[in-house]
């Protein structure tokens, strides 16, 4: 009934791919449509003179064509009610194409949702209501005069003025934005960056990188004050493996590569990245630079600091880089940590060097159902302090743990008697209150002996804590169910439901203190505002010796609330308040963007501001790159 956690008497898995791929009725690269924007697939390997291949890219140059303009991920992919029931659309991932009753009840019970009154979005803004362009013709006429792919269409503006907060979305379904940029470019090399940054330069006009687009810190919105031309430099176009060295295990690519793009083509080569956020289907490399992101599967591959080998970065003073691409060198300051965390506002990143790994020989999936939050806490701090963990290990407090449930897919008849039998187990037999528990998904990668050496001793770990192996079935489908989450708040939305994730780093010892006492502060600021229905849940993503990241899932019924996004916005900056009283981090990888650049001075001190203000003034003196991230001034 409950294994340790691995299928098929133990048997390793194959590492694949994630299935978040193309529909299965179609190959990847079938629609006609979006041929002209996609790379064709190659990888040149070091020290070859072929020059090397575009890669296929899963996100086309024209992103309308296939993802959502008001809303994250795919277009056929999303929560839809049909009879009164919710179903996710489409087949890219596991819990496609069915109905889910489950959680159709679990949305009118926890958030009282009435599913028979839809806020539908509005169209695409008409033309009219978009910002006017603010060319000049000089500028314009230089740009044609390159050759390089442009455009001052209203769309392509439009989709490239904002990320995924909840402000963006919200103001796509219902509002305008004050600001947009005015011009598109798609360079496609590094040269044809630093011919744009030269022209930038010559006329004063502001570049906004833009990547995949994922952004939850507002860093790719355009500061409404700016009255200068501001282009939107689009860097998937520049999404090329330039070469792959098989001896030191490196891989440099154009920065604009998407993740699972990237991905695909190692593994096609035998080897991994390893380097796998949440965003991982639509984020770009250079991105994951910009920010400092992190990967579920760090404690293996590393964040993308650990992985970062060479960047090269384009700025207003000309190409920033180091000379030579060893493991380490002791040489002053590293400038590699200039780049990373950016956010843009230095420069443009080209091109980036990492380090790969092979591809692992096993791969499995494991879950731990613990008595209450605290005891699965302890073991992960357990588990850090061994050094033992495996690819990921997250933890999921009650709240998640019943929300998970929710999106399970009916069952037949054999199915609701194994489920009845395993909760009868936990409950009457472990003792376990269904209002307390919570459960850790597990991930291993490496050779045979190294994952069972290790699942060994983690199963061991968690049983001195209380913890029971919850099967390999449960880890896998909460690893996945990752990437369907953020389609969630597009369905609340349509039906007054605003909602939002957020996330920090916390010492070990403050871990408890911290979301005990953001889930109290929100609590109370719903009840002060008259919100009666809402979720607040958290879970430990990635642990370190020092501490661990918590993400925190917030949301609430907005009926009868005047102004829903307004409330959201106090609430949650309430709530990162709460954070910082209690030892946490403005961020552990999202960055801070504009979303969070009021808690900047807090977090990195008065005289840190000043230090990367000087290097902000000696990289970009005419602050061409004034997308206004992390201090938030358009100007210096």
């Amino acid at each position: 009934m409950f294994s340790n956690g691995s299928k098929n008497d133990n048997q390793c898995v194959k590492a694949t791919p994630l299935a978040t791929q193309p529909p299965k009725e179609k190959e990847a690269g079938s629609d006609k449509s979006l041929m002209s924007d996609r790379r064709e697939v190659g990888v040149t390997l070091r020290n070859t003179k072929p020059k090397p291949k575009k890669v296929r890219s899963a996100i086309p140059k024209h992103r309308q064509e296939l993802l959502k303009w008001n809303g994250w991920g795919y277009k056929d992919s999303q929560f839809v009610v049909k009879d009164g029931i919710i179903h996710f659309t489409g087949n890219r991932y596991p819990i496609g194409d069915v109905p889910l009753p489950y959680f159709t009840e679990w949305v009118k019970d926890v958030l009282d949702v009435k599913l028979d009154f839809k806020q539908e979005s509005q169209s695409l803004i008409r033309a009219k209501d978009y910002p006017q362009p603010h060319l000049d013709d000089a500028f314009l006429s230089e740009i044609q005069e390159l050759g390089i792919s442009h455009s001052t269409e209203d769309v392509d503006r439009l989709i490239r003025a904002h990320g995924h907060t909840l402000h963006d979305i919200y103001v796509l379904r219902a509002g305008k934005f004050d600001r947009i940029p005015d011009i598109v470019v798609w360079p496609e090399s590094h040269e044809a960056v630093v011919q744009l940054v030269e022209l930038a330069n010559k006329h004063n006009v502001v570049i906004i990188p833009f990547g995949g687009g994922t952004s939850v810190s507002g860093a790719v919105s355009c500061p409404s004050q700016e009255r200068r031309t501001i282009m939107s430099l689009d860097t998937s176009q520049m999404n090329r493996i330039l070469w792959l060295d098989r001896n030191n295990l490196l891989v440099c690519c154009e920065a604009g590569i998407i993740g699972q793009d990237l991905e695909r083509e190692l593994q096609s080569q035998g080897f991994t990245a390893g380097h796998e956020p949440d965003s991982y289907e639509f984020s770009s490399l250079g991105g994951w630079v910009a920010t400092r992101a992190s990967g579920m599967k760090k404690n293996v591959y590393g964040n993308i600091e650990d992985l970062l080998v060479h960047v090269k970065m384009v700025t207003s003073r000309g190409v920033l880089e180091k000379s030579g691409q060893v493991p380490r060198m002791s040489c002053g300051p590293d400038f590699n940590h200039v780049v990373l965390g950016s956010e843009g506002t230095l420069g443009v990143i080209t091109e980036v060097v990492i380090k790969i790994r092979p591809l692992p020989e096993c791969k499995r999936y494991g879950s731990i159902v613990f008595p209450d939050f605290e005891s699965g806490v302890a073991c992960m701090r357990e588990i850090a302090l061994q050094r033992c963990q495996p690819a990921s290990v997250r933890l999921m407090d009650n709240e998640q743990f019943k929300f998970g449930q929710s999106l399970k897919q009916p069952t037949g008849y054999m199915g609701l008697l194994l489920e009845g039998l395993k909760k009868l187990y936990i409950t009457k037999i472990k003792g376990f209150d269904l209002d307390t528990l919570c459960v850790a998904t597990l991930l291993f990668e490496g050779d045979r002996k190294t994952v069972e050496a290790q699942e060994k001793r983690i199963y061991e770990i968690a049983d001195h804590f209380g913890g029971v192996p919850a099967g390999e079935k449960n880890g896998e489908r909460g690893y996945m169910l990752t990437f369907v989450i953020a389609y969630i708040r597009d369905l609340g939305l349509e039906y007054n439901v605003v909602a939002e994730s957020f996330e920090t780093s916390v010492p070990w010892d403050r871990t408890l203190s911290l979301c005990n006492n953001v889930k109290h502060r929100l609590s109370q600021e719903c009840q002060d505002h008259g919100i009666k229905n809402f979720l607040i849940s958290c879970r430990v993503t990635q642990t370190y010796d020092a501490g661990c990241c918590v993400y925190f899932y917030f949301g609430f019924s907005s009926k009868g609330l005047a102004d829903p996004l307004a409330t959201y916005e106090l609430l949650e900056e309430h709530a990162r308040d709460e954070i910082l009283a209690s030892g946490g981090s403005i961020s552990h990888h999202h960055g801070v963007g504009k979303l969070r650049a009021k808690w900047f001075p807090h977090q990195v001190s008065e005289t840190g501001v000043e230090l990367y203000q000087a290097t902000k003034k000696e990289l970009d003196p005419k602050n061409i790159f004034a997308n206004g991230n992390l201090t938030f001034r358009s100007k210096l």
